[in-house]
C-alpha cells in the first residue's frame, strides 16, 4: 500500500524498530528452541533494550500507551510509522493473549511435547511476522499480514 505516500529513510528505520516490542514479548516462548539451537540466542541482541522497559514496573503497559497515544494517534507522524507501530502493537497483544490462554490451558502439565511444540510455534510465528515486517519496512513497503494489517488500517487515521 505505497499509495499513501513514500517513506523516507527515517520513516523506514522507525517503522522497522517498533517490531522489537513483539519480538521481545515472544522471546520467552523460544526457550525450548534456543536450548536446542544456541545460535538463535543471537536474536536476543536487538531485544536487549526491552530489558530496560521490562525492569520498570508496568513497563510494557506504559510503553503500549506511549506508542498508542503519542505515535498511532498523532496525525503529525507519517502514516507509514503509525501503521507499523499499530501493527507491532497488535502482534504484541496477540502474543500476550496466546500466552495467557496457554498458561491457563497448560497449567500443571510441565514441559511436555505439546507445550514445547506450542511454544516453538508461537516463537517462530512471531519471529517470521517480525522479520517479514522489518524487511518490508526497510524497503519502504507496507507489511501486509492477514487480519492484523486490516485491524491496523482500521485504527490508523489517514
Amino acid at each position: 500500500m505505497t499509495w499513501r505516500g513514500s517513506a523516507d529513510v527515517k520513516d523506514r528505520i522507525f517503522g522497522a524498530l517498533v517490531y522489537i516490542m513483539p519480538l521481545a514479548s515472544a522471546f520467552k516462548f523460544g526457550t525450548f528452541l534456543i536450548a536446542q539451537f544456541p545460535i538463535l540466542s543471537y536474536l536476543a541482541i536487538p531485544v536487549l533494550p526491552m530489558a530496560l522497559v521490562n525492569s520498570i514496573p508496568f513497563g510494557n503497559l506504559i510503553l503500549f500507551f506511549v506508542l498508542f497515544l503519542a505515535v498511532v494517534r498523532n496525525p503529525k507522524i507519517s502514516h507509514f510509522i503509525r501503521f507499523n507501530t499499530m501493527q507491532a502493537i497488535l502482534i504484541d497483544i496477540l502474543v500476550f493473549l496466546v500466552g495467557l490462554v496457554l498458561s491457563v490451558l497448560l497449567r500443571g502439565t510441565g514441559g511436555g511435547l505439546l507445550t514445547e511444540t506450542l511454544f516453538n510455534v508461537i516463537f517462530l510465528g512471531t519471529l517470521a511476522a517480525c522479520i517479514y515486517s522489518v524487511i518490508q519496512s526497510i524497503s519502504g513497503k507496507y507489511a501486509e499480514i492477514p487480519t492484523i494489517s486490516e485491524a491496523a488500517y482500521m485504527q490508523v487515521r489517514y
